[in-house]
């Protein structure tokens, strides 16, 4: 299946650099199906576009991740209502939490919401995230949680939601599922990476007979530290996710633009 779409097929009401973030966002859910990570027609990842209105791009409701290109990725106002007009539609349970982060955390643009099994089996306990691998300590300190309400889809929900995120770049949806976001769409998908494979790994830990070797405070911590010295130009988000993207199109002999 070749989705490739390149600049000389960008429509004329597309700017070039929103064209681009729009061929990356296509990419992204591709890659999000490839890996297993995506649940069917639900979940979201949404990418915010140059501009004072905080538009967003999002999946259109009712296509599998794979069916996704960059033309018919939805853009969105901040209240979920459709910034052009199209076909599609988001899925209005997204709105609630997307449109409420790219309102009120000016340092994000992209935001990953997930259900996979083993972010929704670590959100249903009640200790959360473990600490104690090496995926986990690397997020030490960084990961929120909020409690579950029923389906985001409640407008009432956005500022306790926004409450209980903080400044943080993830929050575990109690009994629901993973959030991860970040200031461009390569840096969101390394943290959300980074904390699915911790819920694997913490997941295999818990199946296994024996006691577990927990982490001291300090060694955690240290982890962080070791983490950000390990890429001080800040460039390994975009060389990862670049390097994810060819991985899949060549397993799939694909184009994503």
């Amino acid at each position: 299946m070749n989705i490739s779409e390149s600049e000389l097929e960008r429509p004329a009401h597309i700017g070039s650099i929103e064209w681009k973030l729009r061929q990356q966002l296509a990419a992204c859910y591709h890659l999000f199906d490839f890996l297993g990570w995506s649940e069917s027609i639900f979940n979201h990842i949404s990418l915010r576009v140059p501009g004072p209105e905080r538009h967003y791009l999002m999946n259109p409701f009712g296509l599998n991740y794979q069916e996704v290109t960059p033309s018919n990725l939805v853009k969105v106002d901040l209240a979920g209502e459709n910034v052009d007009p199209g076909p599609y539609r988001g899925n209005p349970a997204g709105f609630a939490i997307h449109g409420a982060i790219h309102e009120s955390r000016l340092d994000t643009h992209c935001v990953i919401h997930t259900h996979t099994t083993a972010g929704m089996a670590v959100a249903c306990k009640d200790g959360g995230l473990s600490h104690h691998n090496f995926y986990g300590a690397l997020l030490h300190r960084q990961v929120a949680y909020h409690d579950f309400e029923g389906i985001t889809v409640r407008p009432d929900e956005r500022a306790r939601l926004i409450a209980s995120l903080g400044d943080k770049p993830i929050l575990i949806l109690r009994n629901h599922g993973l959030l991860a976001l970040g200031p461009d769409l390569p840096s969101a998908f390394l943290s959300y990476w980074t904390l699915q494979r911790a819920c694997e790994i913490q997941a295999a830990t818990e199946a296994m007979s024996g006691a577990d070797r927990l982490l001291s405070e300090a060694v955690r911590t240290q982890a962080g530290i070791d983490a950000r010295r390990f890429d001080p130009d800040g460039r390994l988000a975009q060389v990862m996710f670049d390097a994810m993207v060819r991985r899949m199109q060549s397993a799939r002999n694909i184009s994503v633009g």
